[in-house]
């Protein structure tokens, strides 16, 4: 999406959040801000939480080479000879790490290479970007190429969310809505109710980002998110880098929640600024008001959230999750006693850094500085140990 668009659509939020706030009698959250700015016709919709049907304009699509065929055969019965909105295509689901990444990838090539052609075609015809087999995960190219605060996109993968992190509204979809969108038509979701996560204190030692999912999806199960937009906020989030905060929402997948969002803050900023793109952090520093819930909410959150829940970063140990389901969590420190109560395998035999999830550079960073510590001391690897970089970046 370009400057200039993201730069209209900053200056047409204060009208319309304006005419929110009017019709609903109150200040606003951040997922309504961007709810209501990209509404199709507001005034005429019912604004019911867990009622109403919405329709909402998308500032983009993402695809990816498996969800994202399907989308395209159904954009193509439209009719239409390029796409309405800024599309992206990824080749990255049909790769199979098996033995290394020049291997993978060649070995997908030559496995799907009908699959591939007809992709590659038909992004070049239709207009859209083109992301070739090897060149990243979808969600990691996506937060460093095309998120932005304040935007909304929708994916064909559940795991689309993860640009909550950059305060983006993404949510996962099927191939067949992403090629109405891709077509011009408004989109159709249920009227999500919202969860407020309010977010103290700072990550210490060894806890991380993604110990805030899980112990977020051990509190409210898998399906405790179904129909609801997780929002974080509170002066917590601003301790958690933007790669961190994709990954929290990355995983409000695994909570069933229809998207997670963070507040556009001086993180976000600064990673905008990394990935070459310090226009659109300026034109966000400007609007930043419009980017983050208004003071009121902040102020008496069980006003205006449907659920309320509270984390205290610096109480938050590492967690451990499983086995068969992401809502199975517990701190690292009762992990010990689990294990021989239940009788399972106490030696690890697998590692791995990557996925969606985990694949950024501070991802591979934070094991980068563990291993040269093991090679200073003279120490060998005893398990298999998989690294996935989500890009090239």
């Amino acid at each position: 999406m370009s400057v200039g668009r993201i730069s209209e659509l900053y200056r047409s939020m204060p009208d319309r959040i304006a005419r929110a706030r009017r019709k609903f009698g109150r200040p606003l959250t951040l997922s309504e801000k961007i709810l209501v700015t990209h509404a199709d016709d507001f005034e005429s919709q019912p604004w019911e939480r867990g009622r109403a049907m919405l329709r909402l304009r998308v500032d983009r699509v993402a695809l990816q080479d498996v969800t994202g065929q399907m989308a395209i055969f159904q954009f193509m019965m439209s009719g239409r000879q390029r796409v309405a909105v800024p599309t992206t295509l990824h080749c990255d689901h049909l790769i199979r790490a098996e033995s290394g990444a020049a291997d993978d990838v060649a070995r997908a090539i030559r496995d799907h290479e009908e699959v591939y052609t007809f992709l590659r075609s038909a992004a070049s015809k239709f207009g859209m970007g083109f992301w070739r087999p090897g060149s990243g995960i979808i969600h990691q190219v996506v937060l460093e190429n095309y998120a932005f605060p304040g935007g909304f996109m929708i994916g064909a993968d559940s795991h689309t969310p993860n640009a909550g992190g950059l305060g983006m509204l993404a949510i996962g979809v099927g191939g067949a809505d992403c090629g109405e969108a891709m077509a011009g038509l408004a989109w159709e979701v249920l009227h999500p109710r919202l969860v407020g996560v309010r977010l103290t204190g700072k990550l210490g030692g060894w806890t991380a980002p993604k110990d805030v999912i899980t112990y977020l999806c051990a509190l409210l199960t898998v399906k405790g998110g179904t129909n609801k937009i997780v929002e974080y906020f509170g002066p917590g989030t601003e301790s958690i880098s933007a790669t961190g905060k994709g990954t929290i929402c990355n995983m409000g997948a695994e909570l069933g929640a229809t998207t997670s969002i963070f507040p556009f803050d001086a993180r976000v900023a600064a990673y905008l600024r990394a990935t070459e793109r310090a226009e659109v952090a300026a034109l966000a520093e400007d609007a930043r008001q419009h980017l983050v819930a208004d003071p009121e909410v902040v102020d008496d959150p069980k006003r205006f959230y449907d659920e309320l829940i509270e984390i205290d970063l610096d109480q938050l140990e590492p967690q451990v999750v499983g086995p068969h389901s992401p809502d199975r969590g517990r701190p690292i420190g009762k992990l010990g006693a689990e294990v021989r109560e239940n009788g399972w395998p106490a030696k690890i035999t697998n590692c791995l850094i990557g996925s969606c999830t985990n694949s950024s550079y501070e991802d591979m960073r934070r094991a980068a500085h563990i291993a040269m510590q093991g090679i200073k001391a003279g120490l060998r690897a005893k398990t298999n140990f998989l690294i996935t970089p989500g890009s090239h970046r």
